[in-house]
């Protein structure tokens, strides 16, 4: 994160400069009377012009006074003058150095000239010119014009230099907010945050328009890990520079620290819809999509990221991850590989590559990948329970154990370590020590239906059937649709003589069991469809859509497929009522 020396708005205080007129000097030059009429008349209309805050005819009428007088320094000042105000900053050197060629004690072309060096990015010239200007005690820089000062200081790396300009600024002009705001970014250079944002809210408090100061102040809260504070003054920064894609791209950034992932999307949306091409708002865009589970949505947009920008290690990974999410582990392998020869001693790159191959079951090179980021963050438990789990799968049931252990150590507050070490031992045949760690773990995340399922099922094992029951009874009541639960409560009934019970939870089972049969014969025959879809074979296409549809009505997947099918067959009316369906049915979907 960078304050002041990015590109950030500068307010000048009042007329930046006073123009001096041109009559003195015209007379003295051996010309026809009327251009001298003309080019001081020209000079008059761009002063005024000038004034008026039309910049664009003010260039129009210094630039004839220069034309009509191209000897005269004063034409040559104005004219630079204006184009350092519309940001034509080579024009304005090249014509406020032929200003000074002519006057070399013109102290308000000498002004112009720093500002346009500092501006174009030549600080060293910049400083040379602002060191003479500020040795004048008689005549001391105005606030507006030593921020440019300062600045080039910042961008020399003379930090402790720029504060001290700045604080003997704001001596002299202690409502300045835009020097508050000058030195507050010094001090977030600094790291110093708490008197960052100090000053920050200093400036907000003198200026509350001031969205530069809104901007900074935002980002400052945010390193202060107040995400909350800092939304708000993105919010206000956002509806005051609406059109700043710098500024909304930190809004969105922040919305989506703060966990406010839609908004976040609307927000960037809005930023690509004004510039297509912002790498940066499209990186935040797939970043929103995917924090709120919309990963498919997130992909093209990383995709695009890493298109523009190969080497970008961030990126990589989280279009990785993207992909990894969806199911398509094989695609993310190569894409982990790129982002390590970019950053190969980033430990969470070694796992989410080792977590890849795991989902390849690809298990000696998952076991390869956790070990060396092991060996990089020993202390890192995520990678301690990725390692025990590929150990598991390898049935090197010891070292496995003894890394969900080591695990549950380092982060005794995630319920996965004891839940995984709670189905080893289960297998194991150790089911007071399963039943124990099963405890743990749905203590720590009790709505885990599989973690209840599993400890009726140990409790079964043992014979404790009251617990069996209450295990499993909590288990149906958080997984209603699945039909294991509903078979092992069937048996304990049974066990118990409760004949009728087992019979109803069997019955139970073997709906749900030809659901899921359903559902699985309907996600087969919509993925057959959306190959062929993807071939142009629009009319088979359909027919698979509409098979899985009548294999399961409650498929939203299969009626969006069949939407986009009859759209391209010209079917209109049909693909906006399939459309309805899978809206309808995912608004009923709790």
């Amino acid at each position: 994160m960078r304050f002041l020396c990015r590109t950030w708005l500068y307010r000048l205080a009042g007329a930046l400069l006073v123009f001096t007129t041109l009559a003195a000097s015209l007379a003295a030059i051996d010309s026809p009377q009327e251009q001298l009429r003309s080019a001081d008349a020209a000079f008059h209309a761009g002063y005024a012009a000038e004034k008026s805050g039309d910049l664009s005819t003010a260039r129009e009428q210094f630039e004839k006074a220069v034309l009509l007088a191209p000897d005269i320094a004063e034409g040559h000042s104005a004219l630079g003058s204006v184009l350092v105000q519309l940001g034509q900053y080579k024009q304005a050197i090249h014509e406020l150095v032929r200003a000074l060629e002519l006057k070399a004690g013109d102290r308000t072309a000498q002004i112009n000239l720093a500002i346009a060096y500092e501006q174009s990015g030549d600080h060293e010239k910049s400083l040379t010119l602002f060191r003479s200007l500020d040795g004048n005690d008689a005549s001391p820089l105005p606030a507006s014009v030593v921020i440019f000062y300062i600045r080039a200081l910042s961008a020399s790396q003379q930090t402790e230099l720029a504060m001290a300009k700045t604080q003997s600024a704001l001596a002299a002009a202690p409502d300045n907010s835009t020097l508050h705001d000058t030195l507050g970014s010094l001090e977030a250079q600094r790291k110093d945050w708490d008197d960052a944002a100090s000053q920050f809210k200093e400036a907000v408090r003198l200026d509350p328009n001031f969205a530069e100061a809104h901007l900074h102040l935002g980002l400052a809260l945010i390193m202060q890990q107040k995400t909350s504070e800092a939304v708000q003054e993105l919010t206000a920064a956002a509806e005051l520079s609406p059109q700043s894609a710098l500024v909304q791209v930190e809004f969105g950034k922040a919305l989506i620290a703060n966990g406010e992932n839609a908004k976040a999307v609307s927000v960037l949306q809005r930023v690509l819809t004004r510039d297509p091409s912002s790498r940066d708002a499209k990186y935040q865009l797939a970043l929103a999509f995917q924090a709120s589970g919309q990963e498919r949505q997130a992909i093209p947009f990383f995709q695009e990221v890493v298109a523009g920008d190969p080497h970008n290690a961030p990126a990589l990974t989280n279009l990785g991850v993207a992909l990894v999410q969806t199911g398509k582990s094989k695609d993310a392998i190569p894409l982990y590989q790129r982002a390590l020869k970019e950053t190969p001693t980033d430990p969470l790159v070694h796992q989410d590559l080792g977590v890849a191959y795991l989902q390849e079951s690809d298990l000696d090179d998952a076991v390869g990948e956790f070990r060396t980021g092991l060996q990089l963050a020993p202390e890192v438990y995520e990678l301690h329970y990725d390692l025990g789990l590929a150990l598991k799968l390898k049935d090197d049931i010891a070292a496995a154990a003894s890394e969900l252990e080591l695990a549950a150590r380092l982060n005794p507050s995630s319920p996965d370590p004891p839940y995984t070490l709670g189905i080893l031992d289960m297998q194991r045949g150790r089911f007071d020590d399963a039943v124990e760690e099963l405890k743990i773990a749905l203590q720590l995340r009790p709505e885990n239906g599989d973690g209840w399922a599993t400890l009726g099922s140990v409790y079964k094992q043992e014979n404790k059937l009251a617990e069996a029951i209450d295990a499993l009874q909590k288990a149906i009541k958080l997984m209603p649709n699945q039909p294991g639960p509903h078979i092992t409560l069937a048996g304990i009934l049974a066990q118990q003589g409760q004949n009728l019970e087992a019979a109803s939870e069997r019955n139970k089972a073997a709906n749900l069991t030809r659901l899921a049969i359903s559902r699985q014969r309907a996600t087969f025959t919509a993925n057959t469809g959306s190959a062929l879809l993807l071939k142009g074979q629009i009319t088979d296409a359909i027919e698979r859509y509409e098979e899985a549809v009548s294999s399961d009505p409650t498929y939203i997947e299969a009626h969006r497929g069949l939407a986009a099918a009859l759209e391209r067959a010209g079917r209109t009316a049909e693909a906006q009522a399939e459309k309805q369906k899978a809206a309808q049915l995912e608004q009923a979907q709790p």
